[in-house]
């Protein structure tokens, strides 16, 4: 695996750790992808650096957890021209 993947993956999960922030956010903040986020959190992230993922786990689990009520806010900001 290459080493920018790695650290790019390392750093990535330091964010929303520390901010708490959306794979969203984190691909914003990045310049890169949802699913290049995902993809660097779920799957490379576990294969070097366990105990990292072990604790952007929760983050990504609360924030999977949460995303229905925040489309619902969202649609219903877009619909009342907020």
């Amino acid at each position: 695996m290459k080493k920018n993947i790695e650290e790019r993956a390392c750093q990535i999960a330091l964010y929303m750790i520390e901010n708490k922030a959306t794979v969203r956010k984190a691909a914003q903040r990045f310049g890169i992808s949802k699913s290049t986020v995902h993809k660097d959190l779920s799957e490379r992230l576990p294969a070097f650096h366990k105990t990292l993922y072990d604790q952007v786990k929760p983050v990504l689990d609360e924030n999977k957890a949460q995303r229905h009520i925040r489309g619902g806010i969202a649609t219903q900001r877009k619909y009342r021209g907020e």
